[in-house]
C-alpha cells in the first residue's frame, strides 16, 4: 500500500503491516494532481486548489497525530492496469481498515445563502452524495468525520446518522454503528447506490466490488451493462440470496430486457424495504447458466 507521509509529503510503500493513517473521501474537481506529477512542482503551483486539498489533508492528520495519509487521486499510478485492478479490489478494506476517514466536501458552505440558521442546509446538494464511489467510503471506515469546503469539521457519520440516512436512504443503524453492512440483504445495498453516478460506465459495477465483497478483474470496454451482470453473477457465486432478483424497471415499460440479472443499479431504486422472508440460508440452490436462471423451488399465489 503506498501512502504520503504527512509530514515530508513523500510518498511510503508498505507490504504487509501498514501504519495507522487516515484516508481521504472526496469528488473529483476538474484537475487532481496525479501520481506521476506528484513531485512536479510546476503542476502544483499550476494547480493550487489541487495542491491544497493535498497538504490540508496532511495538517488534518497530523492534528489527529497520524503519520500518513492515503488519497485515491495520488497514491495509485492508474496507468499500470495491475495496480489499478489490485487497488479497486482492495479500496473498501484500505478504507475500512483506515483510523479516520475525512470527507471534504469542495462544494459545501453551510453558511452560503442559509437564512434558517441550520449548519446542514444545503448538505443534501452535495456532488459527494451522488457518486458512485462515495457509497463504500461512506460504509466501509469504521470513524467518518465531514469537512466543509473550508476545512471546517461539522459532524462524524454517527452524529450525522439521521440526516445523512434521508440523503442516502443508507438506514441510520448501519451509519451509527447499531448494525453491520453484511446483515442487509442484496437488493437493499443496490438499493443504496441505485442513484449514484460514475464517469466511466463500468464503474457503476466495479465501485460495488468492495459492498458486496468481491474480487473480480477489471474489463474496462466491456460495457456497463456487461460489468454489472458480471457482478451479480459473482455475487451468485458467493450467496443464494433470492434478494439480488428483486428489482424492476424504473421506467414505464421493461423493452429490450431479456436477462434475469438487472442491467444497472437504478433497477434497484425500489428495492431498500425489500426484506427476505425465509433466512437466506434455507433458500434454494441456484445458479445463471448459458440459457438462464436454474432453480428449483416453490412457487406460491
Amino acid at each position: 500500500m503506498r501512502l504520503i507521509n504527512a509530514h515530508t509529503k513523500r510518498f511510503e510503500e508498505f507490504f504487509g503491516e501498514v501504519p495507522p493513517y487516515a484516508i481521504l473521501s472526496h469528488t473529483w474537481d476538474a484537475y487532481e494532481i496525479p501520481f506521476k506529477d506528484f513531485y512536479n512542482l510546476h503542476v502544483h503551483e499550476e494547480n493550487p486548489q489541487a495542491s491544497q486539498k493535498i497538504y490540508d489533508t496532511c495538517n488534518q492528520a497530523l492534528e489527529d497525530e497520524l503519520d500518513y495519509v492515503w488519497i485515491d487521486s495520488c497514491c495509485i499510478d492508474k496507468s499500470s492496469s495491475a495496480e489499478l485492478s489490485e487497488a479497486i479490489n482492495s479500496m473498501y478494506i484500505w478504507y475500512s481498515k483506515a483510523q479516520t476517514c475525512y470527507v471534504y466536501l469542495s462544494d459545501y458552505d453551510p453558511h452560503a445563502g442559509n437564512s434558517s440558521g441550520f449548519i446542514h442546509d444545503g448538505f443534501e446538494k452535495c456532488r459527494w452524495f451522488t457518486r458512485g464511489w462515495t457509497v463504500q467510503e461512506l460504509l466501509a471506515p469504521h470513524h467518518v468525520e465531514f469537512y466543509d469546503k473550508t476545512w471546517s469539521y461539522f459532524g462524524t457519520r454517527k452524529e450525522l446518522a439521521s440526516t445523512l440516512s434521508n440523503i442516502t436512504r443508507v438506514p441510520t443503524k448501519v451509519l451509527d454503528g447499531s448494525k453491520e453492512v453484511e446483515e442487509f440483504c442484496v437488493a437493499q445495498k443496490m438499493a443504496w447506490a441505485a442513484r449514484r453516478q460514475t464517469t466511466r460506465e463500468e464503474d457503476t459495477a466495479y465501485c460495488l466490488f468492495g459492498l458486496f465483497q468481491i474480487n473480480a478483474p477489471l474489463l474496462y470496454g466491456e460495457g456497463g451493462v456487461r460489468a454489472f451482470e458480471r457482478l451479480q453473477e459473482e455475487i451468485i457465486k458467493k450467496t443464494n440470496d433470492l434478494t439480488i432478483f428483486a428489482w424492476m424497471n424504473p421506467g414505464p415499460r421493461m423493452s429490450g430486457i431479456t436477462s434475469v440479472l438487472a442491467p444497472h443499479p437504478r433497477y434497484f431504486s425500489r428495492s431498500q424495504h425489500i426484506r427476505p422472508q425465509n433466512p437466506i440460508g434455507s433458500n434454494p440452490e441456484f445458479k445463471v447458466t448459458n440459457k438462464g436462471l436454474k432453480i428449483k423451488t416453490f412457487i406460491y399465489r
